[in-house]
C-alpha cells in the first residue's frame, strides 16, 4: 500500500460555505452524485438551493421538495460545536484522502476527534461480530503491527473483530466509521469505545445528521466509507452474508487491495 493517504492538499471552505452545503445535502432527493453535478452546473450550493424547487417541478414532482433550512443547517452546525465535533467538505485539507477519489465522494463528514488522523494513510480492518478468540487476536495483532508502520486503522465499532481491530489502534490512530449521528454510537455499549478513540489519537466520521438512529440500511453506508478512507481492507472471519462481505466489495471496486483470513 503507498503512502498516498499522507497527502493534505485542497481548500478550506468558510462557514458559509459549509452551511450551504449543509443544506444542500441534507434536502430531499440529493445524494452524493446530484450534489456534485448541482454544484458543477450551478456554481455554488447557495445557487443550486435556490434552483432546487424548480428542477423538482420540471422534473414532474406533485409535490414540493423539501428543502433544508438555513436554521436546520445553522442548529446542526451548533450541536457539532457543543459536542466537540465539526464538519471536513470534499476538496478541504482535512478531508480523507484516499475518499476524495471514490465515484460519489460523501461532499460533506461530520468528524468528531484527531482531525490529522483522517489524513493518514488508512487500512480497513472487518470481520465478524461473533469473532473466535484466535480471531479477535489476530485482528488486534494485524492492528497494532499496521498502526506501528504508520497507518490508521478504520473499522465500523460493532462488536467482535471491529472493537479489537480499535482497541489495538487506539495509540497509533483508529477511525470509527459510523451508521449514525456521532451522538449515536452502535452498538451502544461501544459508546465508552468511541469516547476512548476521540480522546485519544482517534477520529469518528459520519455523514450522518446528529441525532439520527442507525438503521439496517444505513450500515452499506458506513461499510463504504471503511472500504473508501482504507487504502486495503482486512476481512477477518466474515460469514457469507454479511456486511463484512459488503465492504470488500466496495473495496474491490473502488480498486483496494484486499485481504481475507478465513
Amino acid at each position: 500500500m503507498s503512502d498516498v493517504g499522507a497527502t493534505r492538499t485542497g481548500i478550506a471552505l468558510t462557514e458559509r460555505q459549509k452551511l450551504a452545503w449543509l443544506r444542500l445535502i441534507r434536502s430531499d432527493n440529493v445524494g452524493p452524485a446530484t450534489f456534485r453535478d448541482l454544484i458543477n452546473h450551478f456554481g455554488s450550493a447557495e445557487t443550486a438551493i435556490e434552483i432546487l424547487p424548480e428542477l423538482s417541478r420540471r422534473g414532474g414532482s406533485s409535490r414540493a421538495i423539501r428543502v433544508a433550512t438555513a436554521a436546520e443547517a445553522e442548529r446542526e452546525f451548533q450541536i457539532a460545536h457543543r459536542l466537540g465535533a465539526c464538519f471536513v467538505g470534499m476538496g478541504e485539507p482535512d478531508y480523507p484522502f484516499a475518499l476524495r477519489h471514490i465515484d460519489g465522494t460523501p461532499p460533506l463528514l461530520a468528524v468528531k476527534g484527531r482531525i490529522q488522523t483522517g489524513s493518514m494513510p488508512a487500512l480497513g480492518i472487518v470481520g465478524s461480530r461473533n469473532a473466535s478468540v484466535s480471531g479477535a487476536k489476530f485482528a488486534g495483532m494485524m492492528a497494532r503491527q499496521v498502526g506501528n508502520a504508520g497507518y490508521a486503522i478504520i473499522s465500523g465499532l460493532a462488536r467482535g473483530i471491529d472493537t479489537a481491530a480499535h482497541r489495538a489502534s487506539l495509540e497509533t490512530g483508529t477511525i470509527a466509521s459510523m451508521a449514525g449521528g456521532l451522538d449515536r454510537p452502535y452498538p451502544p455499549e461501544n459508546e465508552r469505545l468511541l469516547d476512548e478513540i476521540t480522546q485519544n489519537n482517534g477520529l469518528a466520521v459520519t455523514e450522518m445528521p446528529f441525532g439520527w438512529e442507525p438503521r439496517a440500511r444505513d450500515f452499506p453506508r458506513r461499510n463504504r466509507l471503511i472500504a473508501g478512507i482504507g487504502l486495503g481492507l482486512l476481512v477477518v472471519e466474515a460469514a457469507q452474508r454479511s456486511g463484512s462481505l459488503i465492504t470488500a466489495r466496495f473495496a474491490a471496486d473502488f480498486g483496494r487491495q484486499v485481504f481475507a483470513v478465513p
